[in-house]
């Protein structure tokens, strides 16, 4: 129980920090993204908090025996980079482009009614299994 309501309490204070920052707004994201346009700098400061806090962290996160609410660390095995993860990387930043969405920030908008996340998860999703099928 105490791992859900841990989980529960994160998910809720990352989703109020991407509203805040506006990450939730497409029209922002998408404007960030468009360099040669209509650019709007403002989310590097989000991103650039994001990385401070990770690389001062992570180490001394990962130096622990477990986590502080679970039994184990779940990092991906996986240490070369391959045809696939560039291509899924692609497409992922297609879908950002195209969208203004990324999965957190799409989770986040279904909480303040956005249509467009709905969409984007569907989408997401559809992702999921496409490459079930592709896998077999």
């Amino acid at each position: 129980m105490k791992l859900i309501l841990v989980a529960l309490v994160s998910g809720i204070l990352f989703g109020f920090g991407l509203t805040l920052s506006q990450m939730t707004n497409p029209v922002k994201v998408i404007n960030f993204l468009d360099i040669a346009g209509n650019w709007d700098p403002s989310l590097i400061f989000v991103m650039a908090g994001a990385l401070a806090v990770t690389t001062l962290c992570f180490n001394k996160i990962l130096k622990r025996p477990t986590p502080l609410f679970d039994k184990a660390f779940y990092m991906s095995s996986k240490s070369v980079i391959d045809f696939p993860l560039l291509m899924g990387s692609a497409i992922f930043g297609i879908g950002w482009g195209i969208s203004g969405y990324c999965p957190g920030p799409s989770v986040a908008g279904l909480g303040l009614g956005s249509k467009e996340s709905v969409v984007m998860l569907i989408s997401l999703f559809l992702g999921f299994f496409a490459h079930r099928l592709v896998k077999r």
